[in-house]
């Protein structure tokens, strides 16, 4: 998640000196206003795009802390059905992580339409 806040950061430092932002201060909105509607809605975006790829990537998460504190799980039953080559075992993992990637994927559709307006889905 720090990653994730380095770059909720950056963006937001990035469009807080863009023309949009700018506009609606001089406008004359609160900068409390131009904060949360104009510029944290647009710094969202990225963030939206980079937490897409989240969802799979606990399955390999979840390996290391499996094996770091010896509990038994998804991710020790890939790496057991790995070394006893257990092909089925891996091929239903491998589509359980696929299977994930797309549930990432239209979720962060969802969101895009939630967070910028501009996005349709016709």
């Amino acid at each position: 998640f720090a990653a994730l806040t380095k770059l909720t950061r950056t963006s937001i430092l990035e469009n807080l000196h863009a023309d949009y932002a700018r506009t609606a201060r001089a406008k004359g909105l609160a900068e409390n206003d131009v904060l949360w509607k104009h510029v944290f809605r647009n710094s969202l975006l990225p963030l939206i795009t980079v937490s897409a790829g989240l969802l799979p990537s606990l399955l390999a998460g979840s390996l290391i802390v499996e094996n770091i504190f010896s509990i038994n799980g998804m991710g020790q039953l890939a790496v057991e059905a790995v070394k006893g080559r257990d092909r089925e075992l891996v091929l239903s993992i491998t589509w359980i992580s696929g299977f994930l990637t797309l549930i990432g994927y239209l979720i962060a559709d969802f969101c895009y339409t939630l967070a910028d307006p501009r996005v349709s889905y016709d």
